[in-house]
Order: C-alpha cells, then structure tokens, then sequence
C-alpha cells in the first residue's frame, strides 16, 4: 500500500479509501479478476462505490504501471496486481487466468527485437487451453 500512496502522491491524484480498497482486494487476489468481480468483493463494505469507481481505479493503476491489464479475449479485461511483463495461461472454457513462470520466457523480448529490428517497449505473452478442472468435466 505504501507504494501505491507514494506513487499517487507523486502523481497528483487523490488517495481515496475507494482507490486503496481496489488496489488492495486486487493485490490479495490471485485469480485476475475483472473490475466486477472486485465491484461484488467490495460493494458490502463500500456500499456507495459505484462500478465506475473501479473501472476508473484500475485505469489509473494502468497509467501509473501499478498493475497489468490482461485482455482476455473479444474486450474483456482482468487485472494483475504484478505490474512486470509475465506470461499468462487462460482457460478457453472456465476463462480463468493464472500466471506462468517466466524462466522460459525471460529474453523472449531481446530475441524478437534482434529477429525484427524493432525496440520493444511492452509485452503481453497468453497462451490459451483448457485448465485441468475444465478438461475432467469434459474429457473429449
């Protein structure tokens, strides 16, 4: 949290209870969640935050590099609380996001800025399957 407050301060931007709550819940959460998912966890202690209030939080948090945006398909957002480019594995069936290990993947960008001239300033790596749970419940 104290990073969040120095980085707001820093910013000029208002530190907000609503701000430090969805900074917070995202932080605890280890599933990716979407800006509604973290609406419903907070509206029973924050009854009067709105949805917007979230959707604008996690906007800022972006902007500041505070968290990462995953887009998981067809405008659907999820939201990491580790700002630093990692891969992520998303389930096609159940939508569930989960972090991959980065060893693999570590000089991927300095091998696609050596193979394509280009400077690479962002990196988002998804792969897309179906998670075990998804795949016992139908095995075809």
């Amino acid at each position: 949290m104290e990073t969040l407050v120095k980085t707001l301060k820093a910013s000029c931007c208002k530190v907000t209870p609503q701000r430090l709550a969805v900074y917070n819940t995202l932080k605890l959460s280890k599933d990716h969640p979407n800006a509604e998912a973290i609406f419903k966890l907070l509206e029973p202690a924050y009854p009067s935050i709105s949805l917007a209030t979230i959707y604008k939080s996690l906007e800022l948090f972006s902007e500041l590099n505070l968290i990462q945006v995953i887009n998981v398909g067809e405008n659907s957002f999820r939201y990491d609380p580790n700002p630093y480019p990692h891969p992520h594995i998303i389930c096609t069936t159940c939508n569930k996001v989960e972090d991959l290990s980065d060893e693999y993947f570590k000089d991927l960008a300095n091998t696609v800025e050596e193979i394509s001239n280009y400077k690479i300033s962002k990196q988002q790596l998804c792969f897309y399957g179906q998670c075990p749970s998804c795949t016992a419940k139908n095995p075809s």
